[in-house]
């Protein structure tokens, strides 16, 4: 099941049980691949300092369901067979990847993600941020083995893309004001650049054509926008057994999410005036009354049209992609993921 790297333990994509077929017939079909670059992130830790080699580890092994290097492999195949290098490619932006969880849950002070203790939580900020730092670093050096700068440059650029896109989140925090261009601006930037990674150097490592590296980065990006808006709708419009954490997480840390700013834009004054109380003065049991407003103001009809939205685009983009195992893979995601949005708000 997809499962979104948000704080806390791990997070459904689905908002009630899944029909697993779709999804379980994407995963078998990279489920090789996915094993041998988790053993060889887990391998990573040999290159650490014999000191710091069980806090790597430890991030390291933090795994979820491996979507980027997912992205990587069915990019490739659209192409070609796999080999060494997409693995070593999947292996850089999966250690981004955990680079930023580690630093997010410094940030986001979580206790938890995936069941178990952060780092944070574990050894401290001081550590978690370093910690962070080194895993970034060592993403780079692996980068830099490649025989041309591309792999490197790319990997640097989205890494600079994603901390930028943090920036801006935790900079609108508390801002009720916050515009929607911001806020999709954001997204894009801090999840949807490194889904745009992975389907953009799955395809240079099969020598796709600029071009067609062009289309797989478009894809990537609306998809990752798109399963991000998600997952922020699901923290008011899902259940909390599928959500795997408490409802409402998003509003105590003052983010204003799809859900949120579509109220706002279209409530009258007293609506506004609650909204804009929660989010100052966020309580658990404010949830339900929040359901209402929601459902008051159709904000489930119109997240659903607008993840919709990206997921067109995304489909969109493959067309210009060779047919095969690879291009239907990556068109399987975004129909999974745009039936589990249909489902958004049904269950509230």
């Amino acid at each position: 099941m997809l499962a979104a790297e948000s704080s806390g333990v791990a997070v459904s994509i689905g908002p009630s049980p899944l029909p697993l077929s779709g999804w379980k017939q994407i995963s078998d079909a990279v489920e090789p691949f996915l094993q041998s670059v988790a053993s060889q992130l887990a391998a990573q830790t040999e290159a650490f300092e014999p000191q710091i080699a069980a806090f790597a580890q430890y991030a390291l092994t933090a795994q979820g369901k491996q979507l980027r290097p997912m992205l990587v492999s069915l990019s490739g195949q659209t192409f070609g067979s796999l080999t060494e290098a997409h693995r070593t490619v999947a292996v850089i932006i999966e250690m981004i990847h955990l680079a930023t969880l580690v630093h997010d849950d410094v940030i986001d002070e979580a206790q938890l993600r995936r069941g178990r203790l952060t780092p944070a939580a574990h050894w401290g900020n001081e550590i978690s941020v370093l910690l962070g730092d080194c895993l970034f670093a060592h993403a780079l050096k692996l980068a830099a083995s490649f025989p041309t700068p591309e792999v490197c440059r790319a990997a640097s650029s989205a890494a600079n893309t994603v901390c930028a896109g943090e920036i801006l989140q935790s900079r609108a925090r508390g801002n009720f004001d916050v515009s929607r261009g911001h806020y999709f601006k954001t997204l894009a930037m801090k999840t949807g650049e490194l889904f745009a990674l992975s389907c953009d150097l799955g395809g240079y490592v099969s020598d796709a054509t600029t071009a067609r590296r062009k289309s797989l980065r478009e894809y990537g990006l609306a998809l990752g926008t798109a399963y991000q808006l998600y997952d922020d709708c699901l923290d008011v419009l899902g259940s909390e057994i599928a959500a795997g954490k408490t409802l409402g997480a998003d509003l105590a840390k003052g983010k204003m999410t799809l859900p949120l700013l579509i109220v706002r834009d279209r409530a009258g004054a007293e609506d506004t005036k609650r909204l804009r109380h929660w989010l100052v003065n966020w309580e658990p049991a404010c949830l339900p009354s929040l359901v209402e407003l929601m459902a008051k103001y159709e904000a489930f009809a119109e997240s659903r049209a607008i993840i919709q939205q990206y997921l067109v685009a995304a489909r969109q983009a493959l067309l210009t992609l060779p047919p095969g195992d690879g291009r239907s893979g990556l068109a399987g995601l975004t129909d999974f993921l745009a039936e589990q949005t249909e489902a958004l708000g049904v269950v509230c």
